[in-house]
């Protein structure tokens, strides 16, 4: 019967970090716009930390931009030309 109850309350304070760093997550989303091939994109992300909010954002909008693994690779290169972010 102890074995049981240690389980579950392992298993249950396993849950409540795993929500509690799901909750931490995503303090930071950002919305860029950039230009590229002759088209724009506008996309938003949301991450830990601007630096990755603004690279998940970039990377999201250069998806629809380029087309190939070269052309987005450059895509990733260019400057957005309008960056809005929240809660950094």
């Amino acid at each position: 019967m102890a074995r049981i109850v240690i389980g579950i309350a392992i298993g249950t304070a396993f849950v409540v970090a795993m929500v509690l760093a799901t909750l931490r997550e995503g303090q930071v989303s950002c919305e860029l716009c950039v230009r590229f091939g002759g088209a724009e994109a506008c996309r938003r992300a949301t991450a830990a930390d601007r630096s990755q909010a603004l690279t998940m954002a970039q990377n999201t909008a250069c998806a629809v931009l380029a087309g190939g693994v070269t052309r987005g690779m450059q895509c990733m290169r260019a400057v957005p030309h309008q960056v809005s972010c929240e809660g950094d």
